[in-house]
């Protein structure tokens, strides 16, 4: 007993260890500033939350990145877009990274980890979308850090969030805040990446490649890096210099690229050497590529650029070639099919002025463009005032073959439509015999397949998506638009009559109130036989769409009127072709004299003509001085007084367009805003003309070109009355896309 009382004096020591126990326990409070507490919480708050999170964290990154698919044809972003869709598949490690983060401002508020962790949760709530909660927090890293690093860190995160929320006013100021502080180096590497993406964001070009040239110093070598480096060389393509964009395309193969990266990056380098050294032959310079069996599934792609190559060297017939091969060789990866299209569809467009072909191509590629390419509105707009031109195009070659038609001699027209019968007869034929083709190699294919050793998706074309695709747009071109029907090839729907000695009489379609064509099934066309009462009826059908009677001539010559006079607004306003316009519209005065659109024809190639704009002048105001287009060549100033008060005149003409505004007759109102701004440049009210074009914008070119008309309005009109609306619109504009980001 003794023994153990001198081993174990517990009447001595006891409060004393109760004493340092409870000196232990609250000296580690999370509130104490003492170095023994801040110590313990330090190393706490590091190995149980924040490593655990940082490391999460970076395991998402990894995932993410690696479920990403790039897409080489378009402008690679500098960075990542954070996007809340692909960020469901870390979801959980995301939720990880904010519950263990969150235990150390919760647990831990004297460690030196708080700011780490909350700029964590920051960039987890960002990735997950939450960007009102992430911004939040990384703002009050900024009000309430101690850590100056961190604090730049938690910044430049509030940068990013902004510019992925389109809110570049507010990412500009974090940026010049930014520039005033003292960075360490990996957040100035952060910093400068940011500022680039926000230009590109912003399509600043140049400014976006002036600071990613200060930036590369700072990057080390790995895949990323060499993904900016592409980005970088593709700014340079777009900004026309080839010789800086080859150095960055040459510099993405010293940077462990991918495979797909680095093949890209020598593909667009060999397409910016063919360009700028004219004795490279196109064939020669991807020869080496083409032979190379690892690019088999890519071979699409180089086609491709063998036809961008030839047709920038005004090539266009040969690049059409490789743009042709390209789709024919597309294998199961059909991403590249929708880019040529809309290459192809540009070359038909802008170089060689085909715009029935380009709308063709238009359509083929927004059928197939992914509905998130930045491309697609743009496609949309372009095809939608392709097709009314072709509407335009094919009404008055229409109305003209039928016009000639009514003019042939009975006998010869007689014989004429015999023939146009016998030739739809014979091209039924033709089509039936083909599609017994098909459908016998199909059988074939079909018996074969037990003894195929290939690839299983080559089995039967359709399960190659490009055959399928190619497949309906050829269908598209060849038969029109189909609803899915029994007998859908009945022949009568729409008569063609190609005459074999007058390739300018196209076609006698249905139009409302002509007569309509015959409905025969394939196989009784086929059993047609001459002078029987189905030839006669459906001869009858066709002579029903030939204007014989004066009340029939007259009404298609108010067609071809009504044509020609849109066509040369298309050409003016839509396609920006004043040459073609003036032709066009001169065209209509000639054929049309009486024509009701004189008035406005003559103040458009007023407008329009740059030789021969005062005779126009002088012809609206003899003819018609009392024209509301006579009264829009009043000035301030000028020589011509229609009318005393051009302010009165200004808000006469601004009420009428609203009106047509009013009414849902958008284009019409945006034609008469576009003149009425330039006759009434300097007036009092020139500021509502701009704002009701802005809305205008809206309803014509969708919500990009209103926000960016909006944008233009605070610089254009800084005095503007109208300014504090169209800010309050802009701020709603803003808020409403953080909402939906968030």
């Amino acid at each position: 007993m003794k023994i153990r009382n001198r081993l174990f004096p517990s009447q001595y020591y006891l409060p004393l260890v109760i004493f340092g126990v409870s000196a232990l326990f609250f000296g580690c409070s999370q509130y104490s500033t003492s170095g023994l507490s801040v110590g313990y919480h330090n190393l706490t708050a590091k190995y149980n939350a924040y490593v655990i999170a940082r490391d999460k964290m970076k395991e998402a990154d990894i995932a993410l990145k690696k479920n990403r698919k790039e897409n080489y044809n378009q402008l690679l972003p500098i960075l990542y877009p954070l996007d809340s869709m692909e960020a469901k598949s870390v979801d959980a490690l995301l939720q990880d990274v904010i519950k263990k983060g969150s235990l150390i401002p919760d647990r831990h508020q004297n460690s030196r980890w708080v700011d780490n962790a909350l700029v964590l949760i920051g960039r987890a709530r960002l990735y997950k979308g939450q960007f009102t909660d992430g911004i939040e927090t990384l703002r009050y890293v900024n009000a309430k850090g101690k850590d100056d690093d961190d604090k730049h860190e938690g910044l430049i995160w509030l940068m990013r969030a902004y510019v992925e929320t389109k809110d570049y006013n507010s990412a500009l100021s974090v940026a010049e805040h930014l520039r005033s502080l003292p960075l360490n180096e990996s957040n100035t590497r952060d910093f400068y990446l940011v500022k680039a993406y926000l230009h590109q964001q912003k399509q600043e070009i140049p400014l976006a490649l002036g600071i990613l040239e200060e930036t590369f110093p700072l990057l080390s070598k790995n895949e990323e890096t060499a993904r900016i480096h592409y980005a970088a060389a593709q700014m340079y393509d777009l900004i026309e210099k080839p010789l800086a964009a080859n150095i960055h395309y040459k510099a993405v193969s010293k940077n462990r690229p991918s495979y797909d990266l680095e093949f890209f990056a020598k593909m667009n380098s060999l397409q910016n050497e063919a360009l700028t050294n004219s004795s490279i032959s196109t064939e020669d310079g991807f020869k080496k590529l083409l032979n190379d069996r690892k690019n088999n599934d890519l071979i699409d792609r180089l086609y491709y650029s063998m036809g961008v190559i030839e047709t920038r060297k005004k090539n266009y017939k040969k690049g059409l070639e490789f743009f042709g091969k390209s789709v024919r060789e597309t294998t199961t990866n059909t991403t590249q099919v929708p880019f040529t299209y809309l290459e192809m569809a540009k070359v038909y467009y802008d170089k060689l002025q085909n715009y029935e072909l380009a709308k063709a191509y238009f359509d083929s590629a927004l059928v197939l463009l992914p509905v998130a390419s930045p491309q697609r509105q743009k496609v949309a707009e372009r095809k939608e005032v392709l097709d009314e031109f072709v509407k335009q195009i094919t009404t008055i070659r229409t109305e003209d073959s039928l016009q000639r038609l009514s003019q042939m001699n009975p006998a010869t027209l007689d014989k004429y439509l015999d023939k146009v019968i016998e030739d739809e007869i014979a091209e039924y034929k033709r089509k039936v015999k083909e599609a017994e083709m098909l459908v016998s190699q199909a059988q074939s294919l079909s018996a074969n397949a037990s003894n195929f050793d290939g690839n299983p998706a080559e089995r039967f074309p359709l399960y190659d998506l490009t055959l399928v695709n190619t497949g309906k747009v050829e269908f598209r071109q060849r038969w029109g638009n189909r609803t899915l029907e029994d007998d859908w090839r009945r022949s009568a729907k729409i008569a063609t009559l190609m005459t074999p000695a007058d390739n300018n009489i196209t076609a006698i379609p249905t139009t409302p109130g002509q007569g309509a064509t015959i409905q025969i099934a394939g196989d009784d066309l086929v059993k047609l036989t001459k002078d029987s009462p189905e030839w006669k009826a459906k001869k009858d059908a066709l002579y029903r769409n030939i204007p014989l009677k004066k009340q029939e001539l007259d009404a298609s010559n108010q067609r071809l009127e009504d044509a020609h006079y849109k066509l040369g607004k298309i050409y003016k306003f839509n396609l920006e072709e004043p040459d073609n316009a003036v032709k066009t519209f001169e065209t209509t005065l000639s054929r049309f004299p009486n024509t009701n659109y004189k008035p406005e024809i003559y103040y458009l190639l007023f407008l329009t003509s740059a030789k021969n704009s005062q005779s126009w002048k002088d012809k609206l105001l003899a003819e018609f001085p009392n024209s509301s287009f006579t009264r829009l060549l009043t000035k301030n100033g000028g020589a011509v007084a229609a009318s005393g008060n051009i302010e009165l005149e200004a808000m006469k003409d601004y009420e009428k367009i609203l009106t047509l505004y009013q009414s849902n007759n958008f284009s019409e109102a945006y034609a008469q805003l576009e003149m009425a701004m330039v006759t009434y440049s300097g007036s009092k009210i020139e500021d509502k003309y701009a704002l009701l074009r802005i809305y205008l914008l809206g309803k014509l070119q969708g919500k990009e070109a209103y926000l960016k008309a909006l944008n233009s309005f605070v610089k254009d009109y800084p005095s503007s009355a109208l300014l504090p609306r169209v800010r309050e619109v802009l701020e709603s504009q803003q808020s409403t896309s953080s909402k939906k980001n968030g």
